[in-house]
């Protein structure tokens, strides 16, 4: 299956409150695919509806975006636009949450759903995004491939849902 084959779209926040186990199957699937995004081993649905239920909120209160990849069979991947900044950043957000389910991995979806959050954020007046991710990893490369910047590096800044320390890297990008 190509990326094309999925649709990507905002979705809208009182579909973010029922789209919760879908949500959530992503979040599990990567974390137990050993993605450090905050959980650790093991990650109960329960834990990842909770976390669904924040971002439900956050969606709700006009402070984030959800972005999802989408075809048939469901909910693919997903994204987050962290629009709520502090008063002297309102020209700033932060990229959160790139989650990809590992049976659509290495379609493109990573890559179309970055493109899109970077529209939504140009549409919300945008300028500059902030994202970090593990050192390292293919979102790593992904990000450098897409035009962001590398910041800096953190080591032994989180830990793997294994519980094995790992470095994150922080990256921007200016919006044209």
């Amino acid at each position: 299956m190509s990326a094309d084959a999925f649709r990507i779209r905002p979705l809208p926040a009182d579909e973010v409150a029922r789209r919760i186990p879908d949500l959530s199957a992503v979040l599990v699937d990567c974390v137990e695919g050993g993605a450090s995004v905050s959980f650790m081993l093991p990650i109960a649905a329960e834990r990842a509806d909770g976390f669904w239920r924040a971002v439900a909120g956050g969606a709700a209160a006009g402070e984030r975006l959800v972005l999802v990849a989408e075809d048939d069979a469901g909910i693919a991947g997903t994204v987050q636009l962290v629009l709520a900044q502090p008063e002297n950043q309102p020209h700033r957000a932060d990229v959160a949450k790139m989650l990809v389910h590992r049976r659509a991995r290495r379609q493109g979806i990573a890559q179309r759903l970055l493109a899109a959050v970077e529209e939504q954020a140009r549409a919300h007046g945008k300028t500059v995004l902030v994202l970090d991710t593990v050192t390292g990893s293919a979102a790593e490369r992904l990000y450098a491939r897409c035009g962001w910047q590398r910041v800096g590096q953190i080591p032994n800044y989180a830990l793997m849902p294994d519980g094995a320390l790992c470095s994150t890297t922080y990256f921007h990008k200016q919006l044209a």
